[in-house]
């Protein structure tokens, strides 16, 4: 690997530091297997619909059709897990959802409604291509790794202090778990690199420093949000304000979050006693002793298009080609929002919307980059291919998060969340209610792939499940933050969020690789959060 502090040292060819193998599957997967996942497929769904037509008209009582409604998220998971390979686990599970729902035209009833949202729009303009883009024009301008080696030379001095700056870059980007993971990775991945961080490791450390310093340092829309849904559903929370001003009091009961970040903390400083993911000690020692930064069968999301350096011979990297693109997205989608929010939060006044200062920030961010590339006299036609190669590059991307977020609108339409709240929502007992929300998140938001989504079916259910078995004030702190850290341990560790596949594609991780080296990280985190819920619970309700 070049030395980062070496002025002359070569950019960096991360091919052959094993990021992308020459030999690596491309995204349709490999010649060897792709007969096999045909024949899966048709079994899967040849067996639900001829479970279905025995079965007959499947009726739908209180939102669900029975155990029915978890088999299309539970499908697609299981097949992830079991091809390693996402995007035809995503298909057939959408599949299974038009039979079961009596809705076999997917694309009209499915696709075509998910990825024509606003919401959606807004990911693949944004977070894919503008981000794609930008990554594209750092590997004509050298801006990131650049930075990589001023970073180096003034804190970073090898893998334990790569991995603690991308932690501390995870707290500082807190604003939620789409920009935290698109501005964490992307900062943090050429630092990384150089350093002989698997890509694996840095995937875990963006995405557990991501949505859960979200929840912890609150100054984002979080709070407005759940503070919405949590209004009237108790006595104790009448309107958004105290909804609001609870989410912040319960901070100190958002147990996963705090476990999720202190780990990820102990992790990254590699004193840890003992990390309980083989897979991660492997592609530990896999980097450290060879520098291939992903195993030799992975397919990373990004493509060599934001790999490869490519910058002409007669321009000179400097600083400003990071640091400008980066300054104009803090400057515009963070420091504005946070400074509204102090000022203007409180008094009843109308609070930002943070999607369209992202928005804005993510298209002026590029607009920077390729300014400060043409001022320095780099051709016109060189910024916009970087650029191009840039969009290219996540365009795999792209379609595991079409099909993730299709895939919602199929749970959605089989009640796979009502079922699952309906079925575990019957174990009543002041003493396990809390560590039981956060298994019943962890299943909702792990199936589903998003935790605002878990909030939004579970907070009408649990808040007032608690209330009628306790109105101790503790006792609805501690199920409040258990719903709030348990959906995010879900929607952390499940393959179908958009919140992972950011995470492994801002850091050039392979998906499955960095869920499989992740969940048992994650679930340290989780298991710990249950057992202390349950014995403050035991103790004080």
């Amino acid at each position: 690997m070049s030395d980062p502090a070496e002025p002359d040292a070569s950019i960096t060819d991360v091919q052959d530091s094993g990021a992308v193998p020459p030999d690596a599957p491309d995204e349709t997967g490999d010649e060897g297997t792709w007969w096999r996942r045909w024949v899966v497929a048709a079994l899967v769904l040849g067996g639900l619909g001829a479970a279905v037509s025995v079965a007959g008209d499947i009726p739908k009582t209180d939102g669900h059709y029975g155990f029915w409604s978890v088999l299309p998220p539970l499908i697609a998971i299981v097949l992830a897990f079991w091809l390693q390979e996402v995007v035809s686990a995503l298909f057939i599970g959408i599949a299974a959802g038009g039979i079961i729902a009596g809705q076999v035209n997917i694309i009209d009833a499915f696709l075509l409604p998910a990825i024509g949202t606003e919401d959606f729009a807004l990911i693949l303009l944004v977070y894919l291509w503008a981000l794609g883009g930008l990554i594209g024009l750092w590997t004509r301008t050298g801006g990131a790794l650049r930075f990589a080696r001023w970073a180096g030379e003034k804190m970073v001095t090898g893998p334990k202090t790569a991995k603690f700056f991308t932690w501390m870059m995870g707290l500082v980007f807190h604003q939620g778990g789409t920009i935290s993971t698109v501005l964490t990775g992307a900062t943090a991945r050429p630092i990384g690199d150089q350093h002989d961080v698997s890509h694996e490791e840095l995937s875990y450390v963006v995405d557990s420093t991501a949505s859960p310093a979200a929840t912890l340092i609150p100054f984002n829309v979080w709070p407005i949000y759940v503070g919405g849904l949590v209004a009237g559903t108790i006595p104790l929370i009448q309107t958004t304000q105290e909804g609001i001003a609870f989410f912040f009091s319960s901070i100190w009961a958002n147990f996963y979050a705090l476990f999720a970040v202190a780990l990820t903390l102990l992790f990254a400083w590699e004193v840890l006693p003992w990390v309980p993911s083989k897979k991660m000690r492997d592609a530990t020692e896999r980097a450290r002793t060879t520098g291939k930064l992903d195993r030799d069968e992975a397919t990373p999301l990004t493509s060599r298009e934001l790999t490869e350096m490519n910058v002409p011979d007669d321009y000179a990297p400097g600083l400003i080609d990071f640091l400008a693109p980066i300054g104009t997205l803090l400057g515009v989608a963070i420091i504005p929002y946070v400074a509204t929010y102090f000022f203007m939060g409180w008094t009843g006044g109308e609070n930002p919307d943070p999607l369209l200062l992202i928005a804005e920030a993510f298209v002026l961010a590029v607009l920077a980059g390729m300014g400060i590339a043409l001022f320095k006299g780099m051709d016109f036609q060189k910024v916009i291919d970087g650029f191009i190669d840039g969009c290219k590059g996540v365009t795999i991307g792209a379609i595991i998060l079409a099909l993730a977020v299709s895939l919602k609108e199929v749970a959605d339409a089989v009640g796979t969340a009502e079922y699952v709240v309906a079925t575990v929502g019957g174990a009543l007992s002041p003493t396990i209610l809390p560590g039981l929300f956060v298994v019943l998140c962890l299943i909702i938001a792990f199936s589903t792939g998003t935790s605002w989504g878990t909030y939004a079916v579970v907070f009408p259910v649990a808040l007032p499940l608690a209330w009628s078995l306790s109105q101790d004030p503790l006792f609805i702190t501690l199920c409040f933050g258990a719903v709030v850290g348990g959906s995010v341990y879900g929607d952390q560790c499940s393959p179908i969020s958009d919140t992972t596949v950011l995470s492994s594609l801002a850091t050039g991780a392979d998906l499955m690789d960095h869920v499989n080296t992740q969940l048992p990280l994650a679930s340290v985190a989780g298991g710990l959060a249950i057992l202390l819920y349950t014995l403050l619970a035991v103790l004080f309700v």
